[in-house]
């Protein structure tokens, strides 16, 4: 009320004063924008000299023809269509693939050189190269990769000390917060792009260890890798995934948090391996429905529906049992509990609060080692598979990845760890994590099965069954 009173003695006073107050103001306001735009820049200006962009290149490879276990692109043969339906001629000298280049983004972790992009960038890079900010190029060393993060930890020697970025919480970011995305989308260094956080803990069925940061800014092709910063000049994501109809940006990008970040660039450094936390558990949401029928309050929580003979909650843990907490942390929903477990250090004493017959109980046990399902890919079919005929790498259904996917006992099939962009898996709406259980009415209980399905099936497209968790799923895929 009292500056309404102020406001209201105004025309009391003199015309000149009350335009100079009207000035001041507009002053103010068009200041403001100014102050930011400049702080901004500052930011920009500080942590540019980290960010790099990292250039992978793959050998040349030989292109197969028909006949040769795998499919043969022609399109520009003049008889390219011939040699598709009927084989090529014997002798016939297939050309070569020449050597492809890839074009991401990346920083520096610490002065070391030691850089952090995402595992795709560099997966299957021959040769793998950092330039600088300052245009330096550097031949880089690929520490380590984590295939179910999608991170990779480089090493480069610049003969000094590096410019590194400060690593900030993404625990405590706030959605609506302004952040800020560096990379080099299509190429062009140093791209600047800002927005804010448009949500927070994005399953984007990336994998059950991934969790990611929603964003409006720009992130295009080449942004891969980069940093997202917070407006503290922290870096609190890696630019990893878009969503995108049209291939550019339509606000939907995605970042893998700070904090796992962290987690993984650690012990990547140490050995080039990640060590993951194990229970050994098929868990599933708590849905309303199976709330009621357990008589629980609250639909929050891990189901424990299964319990993996031989792990760390054999004998402790039991089916039925809803997770609540882990280690003080509460446990919301089931994709919460396999990221916190999975960073907990193996061989670590940690406590459960878990809801069993109506009452909760603490519950102890020892961490686990898991064994990741991308160090069991069977690499006698990832390229017979992953290369041409379907654009997937695949690894065994073992009792561990079975048990962390949620995938039954009765379930038999290979895992899809991998998919390559724009191939018929990937176009068919395949993603990491399903399971292949059937191709062609064949059983793909094994990747040999799998190859074995894909050279005797005469249908194209294919019709395939895959299980996602939990439920069966028809899909076509096409192979020829």
């Amino acid at each position: 009320m009292s500056i309404r009173k102020s406001s209201l003695l105004l025309p009391r006073a003199t015309g000149l004063v009350g335009a100079s107050a009207l000035g001041a103001a507009l002053l103010a306001t068009t200041a403001l924008p100014s102050l930011a735009d400049e702080a901004l820049a500052d930011l920009v200006e500080g942590v540019s000299p980290s960010v790099v962009t990292i250039i992978a290149e793959q050998d040349i490879v030989p292109v197969q023809a028909p006949g040769q276990g795998q499919n043969f692109d022609l399109e520009d043969h003049p008889f390219g269509e011939f040699f598709k339906r009927f084989g090529a001629p014997e002798g016939f000298q297939a050309p070569q693939r020449g050597p492809s280049q890839g074009l991401g983004s990346g920083f520096v972790l610490d002065e070391a050189g030691y850089i952090i992009t995402n595992h795709h960038v560099v997966d299957n890079a021959s040769t793998v190269t950092v330039r600088l900010s300052d245009d330096r190029s550097f031949e880089a060393e690929i520490v380590g990769t984590d295939p179910l993060t999608d991170i990779a930890v480089l090493k480069i020697d610049a003969g000094e000390a590096l410019q590194a970025v400060e690593i900030g919480d993404s625990d405590v970011i706030r959605v609506g917060e302004d952040v800020v995305a560096i990379g080099n989308p299509f190429g062009l260094h140093s791209t600047v792009t800002t927005g804010i956080v448009s949500a927070k803990g994005r399953n984007i069925s990336a994998g059950p260890y991934a969790e990611f940061i929603q964003t409006d800014a720009a992130i295009n092709k080449g942004n891969s890798g980069g940093p997202l910063f917070n407006m503290e000049g922290e870096v609190i994501g890696v630019n990893s995934a878009i969503y995108s109809p049209t291939g550019g940006s339509v606000g939907l990008g995605f970042a893998v948090t700070s904090n796992i970040v962290e987690h993984i660039a650690a012990d990547l450094r140490d050995d080039g391996q990640v060590s993951r936390g194990w229970l050994g558990v098929s868990i599933q949401n708590v849905s309303p429905e199976i709330a009621a029928a357990m008589g629980i309050d609250a639909s929050t929580g891990a189901l424990v529906s299964d319990v993996v003979a031989g792990s760390p909650a054999e004998g402790v843990l039991e089916q039925g049992d809803v997770i609540l907490t882990f280690n003080d942390e509460a446990v919301d929903s089931s994709s919460e509990l396999p990221i916190l477990v999975g960073t907990t250090k193996v061989g670590t004493d940690s406590v459960m609060t878990v809801l069993r017959d109506g009452k909760e109980q603490q519950i102890e046990l020892t961490i686990g080692q898991h064994q990741s399902a991308s160090a069991e890919i069977d690499k006698s079919v990832d390229e017979g598979i992953s290369g041409t005929a379907l654009g997937v790498t695949v690894a065994p259904l073992t009792d561990s990845n079975r048990a962390q996917m949620d995938v039954a006992e009765n379930v038999d099939g290979v895992v899809v760890t991998d998919l390559k962009p724009d191939s018929p898996a990937a176009k068919a709406g395949l993603q990491r994590g399903d399971v292949i259980v059937k191709l062609g009415g064949q059983e793909t209980a094994s990747p040999d099965a799998l190859k074995a399905a894909l050279d005797s099936e005469k249908t194209d497209p294919a019709l395939v069954l895959i299980n996602r968790g939990g439920n069966q799923i028809f899909v076509a895929v096409e192979i020829a």
